[in-house]
């Protein structure tokens, strides 16, 4: 009865009517429990910001260039940093050392790594630069280092080294935090046959998504990359980036944070929800990510990027820095400190300039090398030369005329032997032999293969500095039919046959390095190293000036 007079008076079903009062009763229950605790149910999970410093491509550049960066500064800069967020991770991605300035490679690379020690890295990976020196110096550089070297995509790389892994978990402020490795798939390429052992690249996409599922399986919740893979091009009309850097971030699953290297290209953007980080080179700029994230599920809340130029006017240097470099400058001082001659002005390098076009330094190592030995022809790649005329190097003489403080300030500017060998630090010699005309435009082919077909930029250490000859190439053609014109400087023909001409070049590219293969014939004599080749030419000219003569033209 008590049912039916509850229908008839509200015209409400029964069911609906019960579900009401279900409703009060919990309401009033809410109230009783009190308004505080309604709110501690509701809270959102608590976040953590995860701060990662990151420098890309740093090659043991001990010291500032024009007065930006340096170990000692970036390291006061990262300190100041860690300072401001204890929840840190400090990474970079291959090619740490190899390449370097005098100060680390003429000591066998150990003060570089010393230094990454004191500065506070975490994790590193491989380039193809890590393997200049072979495999038995790449087991002493991770044997030396307080930090994880790991690399995900080295087929035998535990039958050739040591200490490497995968990838390595960090736990951040709570949050476990997996990095994982890809060393660039040509690096064997870019170095002496021979220097890999047995090790070889496998592609880094499985590889990366492989390394990412099994950390993931040992409970990592935040994933980042830390690749030897960089942006290589922009296109013109949309700007967009492209490169393996990019490929590698739109092809991967699940990665949070991905880090480029190897191409000196500033770049932020987000690919395939991770957000994507290259810096310049040799300690140029350095980012600080933070990525905030939910420290119960491991979701980024957000990310963001911030680029820093470190200004070494602008901190106190790390005196434990200072005081580690203090001995290898003394002792290289008395080998590298010695004038050879004068610069007029600057020979630039850097930017990749060497790497898509003529320029004064390439002009200048190339004649030492054919004027040394007498021939018709010379050829040496871009990627071998490392440093402008004057250098970064840091004679004792502050008297001298350099490019910045605490030297006079040039031009015009005073040469010295370390400078030679900041621009030629590999060791490589001279190789003299015979190449027919076609050899020759099969070298020339490669070394314009790599060229941005859109606006003839690159990035790539196989583009040839000549002398000798010159050369005009089309980059809007396809990569092996772009070479339009061979000749002498006084315009006779150089044809693609089987005549032969004198030719020098280096060891590494007639060994068929930087994809030189159609030089790799057995044929050649080895000569002297090219840093005495070098310095030797410089001195006997006593003054140098930089020129650009026309003997590489690009045609749209």
């Amino acid at each position: 009865m008590f049912d039916l007079l509850i229908s008839r008076r509200s015209r409400v079903p029964y069911h609906v009517s019960l579900l009401r009062l279900f409703s009060a009763v919990l309401i009033a229950a809410l109230l009783v429990i009190g308004l505080s605790g309604f709110s501690a149910f509701a809270a959102p999970h608590s976040t953590v910001d995860i701060q990662i410093l990151n420098v890309s491509d740093w090659h043991g550049q001990l010291d500032p260039i024009n007065g930006v960066g340096g170990a000692a500064a970036i390291s006061s800069y990262w300190q100041a940093d860690r300072q401001a967020n204890p929840n840190t991770l400090t990474l970079t991605a291959g090619d740490a050392y190899g390449a370097s300035p005098p100060l680390s490679g003429f000591f066998n690379e150990e003060p570089a790594v010393l230094a990454m020690n004191l500065m506070g890295f975490d994790a590193d990976t491989f380039g193809n630069h890590n393997f200049d020196k072979g495999i038995a110096h790449l087991q002493q550089m991770i044997d030396l280092a307080n930090f994880q070297y790991v690399s995900a995509n080295l087929k035998n790389r535990d039958d050739n080294l040591t200490g490497v892994k995968d990838y390595e978990i960090f736990e951040v402020g709570g949050v476990k935090v997996a990095v994982i490795g890809i060393t660039n798939p040509e690096a064997p390429n870019l170095v002496f046959p021979g220097n890999f052992g047995t090790i070889e690249p496998t592609d880094p996409i499985p590889a990366a998504n492989k390394a990412k599922a099994r950390a993931k399986a040992e409970g990592a919740k935040v994933f980042i990359a830390i690749t030897h893979l960089g942006v290589t091009g922009f296109d013109p009309v949309t700007g967009a980036a492209s490169g393996p850097l990019i490929d590698f971030a739109n092809n991967v699953g699940g990665f949070d944070l991905i880090f480029g290297d190897h191409t000196d290209v500033q770049y932020s953007g987000i690919h395939n929800n991770a957000l994507v980080v290259e810096n310049r080179s040799k300690g140029l700029t350095y980012s600080k990510s933070v990525l905030t994230v939910d420290a119960q599920n491991g979701r980024i809340v957000n990310r963001v990027n911030t680029f820093v130029t470190p200004l070494a006017s602008a901190v106190t240097p790390d005196p434990a820095i200072v005081a580690l470099l203090e001995p290898y400058r003394a002792a290289l001082a008395v080998a590298f400190d010695e004038p050879i001659g004068v610069a007029t002005d600057l020979f630039p390098r850097g930017g990749n300039i060497e790497r898509r076009g003529e320029v004064a330094i390439g002009n200048l190592v190339a004649d030492a090398i054919r004027l040394r030995y007498g021939t018709q022809l010379a050829l040496t790649n871009g990627g071998g030369i490392r440093a402008p005329l004057p250098s970064s190097y840091t004679p004792v003489d502050t008297t001298l005329r350099r490019t910045a403080a605490p030297y006079v300030i040039g031009p015009p500017f005073d040469i010295v032997i370390g400078d030679v060998f900041a621009v030629l630090p590999f060791g490589n010699s001279v190789v003299t032999r015979t190449v027919t005309g076609a050899q020759l435009w099969a070298a020339l082919e490669n070394g314009v293969s790599q060229i941005n077909a859109a606006d003839c930029s690159g990035t790539d250490g196989r583009f040839p500095q000549i002398s000798g000859f010159k050369f005009t190439f089309q980059c809007s053609l396809p990569p092996g039919s772009r070479v339009l014109s061979v000749a002498f400087p006084d315009d006779t023909p150089i044809p693609a046959d089987s005549t032969t001409y004198t030719f020098a070049t280096n060891d590494f590219i007639n060994n068929g390095g930087d994809f030189y293969a159609m030089l790799a014939d057995g044929q050649g004599t080895t000569r002297e190293v090219m840093f005495d080749v070098v310095v030797e030419y410089i001195q006997s000219l006593g003054t140098i000036t930089p020129t650009v003569e026309g003997r590489i033209t690009k045609v749209p």
